[in-house]
């Protein structure tokens, strides 16, 4: 069993999201001393506060904050009596702190130049990203940390690959792909955010065409085309990704403390209207 310090170090590293758990308070009998910690990630436990059923709560707590993508500290006060299992007769305060949890899993589709200006900016937020194209030379030779490269010819099969309440970011070189992306995304429709980078006329004949292929006009809705916020002006890439990263960052706040996929009573996965529906600004 690793370490708790350890086990920290390589969960953040990783990217993998943990929960900090530590004795702040002991009075009577307890199995460990104030100041004892152990580190719970969705799979593993490291390191221990002395085992039994005080452990096991505190495991199951800890999962129950990882599945809701808690951000806040928890305090918890338990007796080790005989409701708990125990019998140490003391009791024990435990503080619950979460570790690495992304406010956003995000795939960005194209390594051009605005996404070459986007995912340095979504790297230093707290999002987990993975960059998404099928041409290999497109992409620098540094990748931001935390960042997953995925090389693939088949691009639209990525879609699959994210969770409930992803973000989804098109900005392919290719009008076609953007096209059969949106499809992918908008046939899910288990999505936080979908954005797509173009121009009002673009969004105009994509909505055309898919109506063609049976789409409800209050899912194809949800796309933001333009995307980013129409107060941040500009062509330049990196004036663009900052208005897209700014769109993310509104949108994940809005969202701050909901569980991932959680759907409205209608069924469809609630999505705040952040920008007007009139936009002065292009993208793409």
């Amino acid at each position: 069993m690793n370490s708790w310090i350890e086990a920290l170090a390589d969960l953040q590293q990783q990217g993998e999201p943990c929960v900090l758990v530590t004795i702040i308070e002991e009075r009577g009998s307890t199995p460990r001393n104030a100041g004892s910690k152990m580190v719970v990630s969705r799979e593993r436990l490291y390191d221990t506060i002395g085992g039994g059923h005080l452990e096991y709560k505190a495991q199951a707590i800890a999962r129950e904050m990882l599945e809701n993508r808690v951000r806040d500290t928890r305090l918890e006060r338990f007796s080790l009596g005989a409701s708990l299992g125990q019998c140490c007769g003391g009791a024990t305060v435990l503080l619950f702190e979460p570790m690495g949890q992304p406010q956003a899993h995000i795939a960005v589709f194209g390594a051009g130049h605005v996404g070459r200006a986007l995912v340095p900016l979504l790297a230093s937020l707290p999002c987990k990203v993975r960059w998404i194209d099928s041409r290999e030379s497109e992409f620098p030779a540094h990748i931001p940390a935390g960042v997953e490269k995925v090389v693939n010819d088949e691009v639209v099969d990525e879609v699959a690959e994210m969770p409930a309440g992803s973000y989804f970011i098109v900005m392919t070189h290719n009008h076609q792909l953007d096209l059969e992306l949106t499809a992918a995304i908008l046939e899910r429709n288990d999505f936080t955010y979908y954005g797509l980078i173009g121009s009002k006329s673009k969004r105009a004949k994509f909505e055309h065409r898919l109506r063609d292929r049976g789409f409800q006009p209050d899912t194809v809705q949800r796309m933001r085309c333009p995307m980013g916020i129409a107060e941040v002006k500009g062509k330049l890439p990196v004036e663009i990704a900052v208005s897209i990263a700014g769109e993310v960052i509104a949108t994940y706040n809005a969202h701050f403390g909901e569980k991932s996929g959680e759907k409205a009573a209608d069924g469809a996965k609630p999505v705040p209207m952040l920008v007007p529906a009139s936009r002065r600004s292009q993208n793409g």
